[in-house]
C-alpha cells in the first residue's frame, strides 16, 4: 500500500532532464541553451562539445541524461530525437562582501542557475 504514481508531466513521445545549482548566471546559461534549441540531438551534442563557453560541458551532461532517459525509460528512438525545450531559470545567489575604501563594503553576487531540457521524438513524414 504505497502512494499512487503521479501522472507524467511530459507527453508519451518526450523525455527530459534537469540540471540544478549550475554555477553561472541565467543570462550566460541561456546563451548556451539558445544554441541547441530545436536542433537534432547529434547536432546539439556537437555544438556543446566544441563550444568555448565553460558551462557548455555541464549542459552537455544534462542533454546526455535526457537522451538516456528517452532511450532507457521511455523506449524512444535515439536517432529521431531533437531538443524540443531548453529552459533556464534562476536558483540561489551567494552573497559575499569585499572591503572597499573608508571602511565600506561592496557586495559580490555569485548567481546559480538551473536548466531543464526536453527531447522529443520526431514524427516521421510518410
Amino acid at each position: 500500500m504505497g502512494k499512487q504514481a503521479r501522472d507524467r508531466r511530459l507527453a508519451e513521445n518526450e523525455a527530459g532532464a534537469q540540471g540544478r545549482n549550475l554555477r553561472t548566471s541565467p543570462q550566460k546559461l541561456n546563451l548556451v541553451a539558445q544554441s541547441i534549441r530545436g536542433k537534432d540531438v547529434e547536432a546539439a551534442l556537437a555544438e556543446l562539445t566544441f563550444s568555448k563557453r565553460r558551462i557548455a560541458g555541464l549542459v552537455k551532461k544534462v542533454l546526455q541524461s535526457a537522451i538516456a532517459n528517452a532511450e532507457n525509460n521511455h523506449d524512444l528512438d535515439v536517432d529521431s530525437l531533437y531538443v524540443a525545450e531548453a529552459s533556464v531559470g534562476k536558483n540561489m545567489v551567494m552573497k559575499r562582501m569585499r572591503p572597499r575604501a573608508r571602511g565600506r563594503m561592496a557586495r559580490i553576487l555569485k548567481p546559480f542557475s538551473e536548466i531543464r531540457i526536453v527531447v522529443r521524438e520526431r514524427e516521421e513524414a510518410s
